[in-house]
């Protein structure tokens, strides 16, 4: 189902179906580093991984992760989307790219339209973003939509510290 559309890229929810395009992407050297290893070494791993993962969330508050596919082949290349975290107070925008997509801008549009939808759909006036200190490029994709550097912290249970990020809308509703 299509959510978000911008000028190159489709943003849809995820289906089980997209089991081999999340076991390439949870797998992929830039996830594990940045994002840590999730454990998902099968397809039947990886469609669990959606069920517990986008599929739940979407179900529960309406929200969460997309696809991002390509608007001229229909391929996916990432993700991009919103999570609540249990963890946070604040909903946070969340993205990763298989490799041979980053560099091109997508992280950067789909971002900025998940973005704009969160604050037009959701009424969010507040969303954040956590990112590894050493992952320079997300930094400055999150920088570019507007979103600031707050602090440096540690989830609950993690003992490795991260950087949190936040835009905050001066207007109510948006």
């Amino acid at each position: 189902m299509k959510v978000l559309e911008t000028k190159r890229l489709i943003l849809r929810r995820f289906e089980l179906e997209d089991a081999a395009f999340i076991l390439e992407l949870v797998n992929d050297p830039a996830w594990l580093e940045h994002i840590g290893d999730r454990n998902v070494r099968t397809l039947e791993d990886a469609r669990a991984y959606l069920r517990k993962g986008a599929l739940d969330m979407h179900e529960r508050v309406g929200f969460g992760m997309y696809v991002v596919t390509l608007k001229s082949s229909g391929e996916s290349i990432g993700t991009c989307g919103l999570i609540k975290r249990e963890t946070l107070d604040d909903v946070d925008i969340g993205f990763a790219f298989l490799a041979r997509f980053r560099g091109q801008g997508f992280a950067l549009e789909s971002a900025a339209a998940v973005l704009e939808h969160a604050k037009s759909a959701f009424g969010l006036r507040r969303i954040v973003a956590i990112v590894s200190p050493a992952n320079q490029r997300s930094i400055r994709i999150l920088e570019r939509i507007g979103l600031k550097f707050e602090r440096v912290m540690k989830l609950p249970g993690d003992d490795e510290e991260i950087s949190l990020f936040a835009y905050e809308s001066e207007e109510p509703g948006r």
